[in-house]
């Protein structure tokens, strides 16, 4: 475990971000929803935390992010941010929340500060949205891309593949994270695309570069926690490293208790008052 990250007690910003790229300290990042989870990530010693519209997948059962509204992004990040008191708390910008329209960008974004709690957002999109981009960053608020995969343009995309594999998106993708930078984003995710194009990207930039399925050539990583932990047996992407089979453990532990209570084992004598 390193003591880098484990016994530094610095709250972490979006400066420190660069910090860290700065002198080639790798950013670990994974998502929370609640606060009991944030919590242990924070205390593992995690740099940033991501309340991810992937929160519609994992804790509201939607086959897609389309579905997740602004008001359900901010309940799921009061509740993260309460609990991580060094990581960096980042909430994503629901799907139809910022599309098209600065201004209405710009309100969603100050809601999930003020109501939140969490410090920075996260959109996804190059030049279509640099007028959003520009919109927030001046008037203060912290904004992480996203290119590649973007899974709010699932319905564009049809498929959840590599990104970038050909010369003609890899290089909007290049120009898009310059834009990004340009335009005043502290760092951005970087997801399923070729090592190599991460790499080079992430050579190109003066921010921070997180992946998720763009190999070890970006600044830092980034996981949904359910799918590290082993919370989800279906979900085996090549990119995913699972730490942990809690899927097991959950259901063994609940399986037990199920046992223990239909046979009055739970509870004993010294259970009770």
């Amino acid at each position: 475990m390193s003591t880098n990250t484990v016994d530094n007690k610095k709250k972490v910003t979006t400066a420190r971000f660069t910090e860290m790229k700065q002198r080639g300290e790798k950013i670990a990042m994974i998502t929370a929803y609640d606060y009991t989870v944030a919590s242990l990530m924070d205390d593992a010693g995690i740099d940033a935390i991501l309340i991810g519209d992937s929160a519609s997948n994992v804790m509201l059962g939607n086959e897609t992010t389309i579905p997740i509204t602004l008001d359900e992004m901010i309940t799921f990040a009061k509740g993260v941010a309460k609990g991580a008191k060094r990581a960096l708390v980042v909430c994503d910008l629901p799907f139809g929340s910022y599309q098209g329209n600065p201004m209405v960008a710009l309100q969603s974004a100050v809601r999930v500060l003020k109501e939140s709690g969490a410090e920075a957002v996260k959109i996804e999109g190059g030049e279509e949205i640099a007028d959003t981009v520009r919109t927030l960053v001046k008037a203060g608020i912290p904004v992480m891309g996203h290119l590649g995969l973007t899974p709010q343009s699932i319905n564009v995309f049809g498929t959840y593949g590599v990104r970038a594999k050909e010369d003609a998106e890899a290089k909007k993708l290049i120009d898009d994270a310059k834009l990004l930078q340009e335009l005043g984003c502290f760092s951005v995710v970087l997801e399923k695309i070729p090592a190599d194009l991460a790499r080079k990207v992430s050579e190109k930039l003066s921010i921070p570069t997180i992946g998720i399925g763009a190999g070890n050539g970006t600044d830092g990583q980034v996981l949904v926690w359910q799918d590290m932990l082993g919370m989800n047996r279906g979900f085996s992407p090549k990119f995913l490293r699972r730490y942990a089979d809690l899927a097991t453990v959950i259901t063994d532990a609940v399986s037990a208790y199920v046992g223990d209570v239909k046979s009055t084992d739970f509870p004993n004598e010294n259970e009770q008052y």
